[in-house]
């Protein structure tokens, strides 16, 4: 597995991680200090900011599960992938996340999206 496909893979297991320094841990190796992370609903930056607003999201969504629902696609330090949150085994939301990673993998930016895109426009 390539650095950063594990790093994004470890990024989105952080979610899924009950124990918040298991979280801090996973975060420190897996993202640069200064992470940019956007989505409809946040644009912070920093891993404590990051790990803040995983916190809270599991607390408000305790039973969600996290997920990579396709493959991770990376050109020029860009990666791209669907991911996919279920809830008591159903599926509450799918998503698109835009990453960068730095030359050696780690994630220096997020650009989420809610949903996917509809093929015909």
């Amino acid at each position: 597995m390539q650095p950063h496909e594990a790093n994004l893979k470890t990024m989105l297991a952080i979610w899924n991680t009950p124990n918040a320094d298991t979280r801090r841990e996973m975060a420190e190796a897996s993202m640069e200090h200064n992470v940019h992370f956007v989505d409809p609903r946040h644009n912070i930056i920093g891993r404590g900011a990051f790990l803040k607003m995983v916190a809270e999201t599991r607390a408000a969504f305790p039973a969600a599960v996290y997920r990579h629902n396709s493959p991770i696609e990376m050109q020029n330090n860009f990666c791209r992938h669907h991911w996919a949150i279920d809830i008591d085994g159903k599926r509450a939301m799918d998503g698109f996340d835009v990453t960068e990673v730095n030359d050696a993998g780690k994630v220096v930016k997020v650009i989420g999206f809610f949903g996917r895109l509809d093929p015909d426009g």
